[in-house]
């Protein structure tokens, strides 16, 4: 026989819930022996062990009452039913594990895989990270608008990145960044990139190239892009002299 005291010690919990539970009814109080103290046996054990586990996997107390009168194969049905729920609530709490695992690793939060990919990449190259964060803001809301199109667009990057051209696009753009409006080095990459889109619409079709964006998400990526990175502005500025205008939706136009 057991006091209250070790009772609760047993089965893990406090005296204090032993008291409560005695109080809402969910465990027997006994009588007081000769002696002055209550005294448990093993069946109360039992009933208490349940009554923690229940309680500690989120079924309410008016609950308890009614599962601990249950016959085993009621009672049983219904532990299916908690397990059942536990394991979705594990699922669910994964899933925020991971969401608050992306948090800390920036990009990831707000796009997919690929393109999180595709900028470890540019980065892994040595683009500076203005130009990354130009094409991170650019990939957040065409992939919010349009994320049935993003495979197909992340992997026309890719295969574009393959181009050396384009690898010293990034990287010239990357060092001419803190340069004036008429440094040199933003005109001889206005250069290379015409050759390169040139050489790039004649192999590959304009469509190709100009990149089938919606003209109004278009106009609000190079927006974005200018904000984030002046020198583009003035880079398509001197762009539309070679033949070319727009930065993320590039069209053949009259030189001028």
């Amino acid at each position: 026989m057991l006091t209250i005291g070790e009772l609760a010690s047993y089965a893990g919990v406090t005296v204090r819930a032993v008291r409560h539970y005695h109080a809402k009814g969910l465990l027997p109080e006994p009588e007081r022996d000769h002696s002055g103290y209550r005294r448990y046996n093993a069946d109360t054990v039992v009933e208490l062990i349940k009554i923690r586990t229940l309680a500690e996997s989120g079924v309410p107390l008016a609950r308890v009452r009614e599962l601990l009168r249950a016959d085993p194969a009621e009672f049983a049905v219904a532990v299916a039913d908690i397990d059942k729920r536990l394991r979705a609530e594990i699922r669910q709490r994964q899933r925020h594990r991971e969401r608050i695992a992306r948090l800390a690793a920036g990009d990831n939060l707000a796009l997919p895989p690929e393109v999180v990919e595709f900028l470890d990449h540019l980065r892994a190259l040595g683009v500076d990270e203005r130009i990354v964060r130009v094409e991170r803001d650019g990939w957040i809301p065409l992939a919010a608008r349009s994320p049935d199109r993003v495979r197909e667009l992340i992997a026309r990057k890719r295969a574009q990145l393959a181009h050396p051209q384009l690898v010293d696009f990034y990287l010239t753009l990357s060092a001419a960044l803190d340069r004036t409006d008429n440094d040199s080095m933003l005109v001889e990459l206005v250069d290379k990139v015409a050759v390169y889109l040139t050489q790039l619409a004649d192999e590959q079709g304009a469509d190709y190239v100009g990149g089938d964006i919606e003209p109004s998400l278009a106009e609000l990526l190079d927006t974005l892009a200018f904000d984030t990175a002046p020198p583009t502005r003035r880079l398509v500025e001197l762009l539309r002299r070679q033949g070319w205008t727009g930065w993320t939706k590039l069209d053949r136009v009259d030189p001028k």
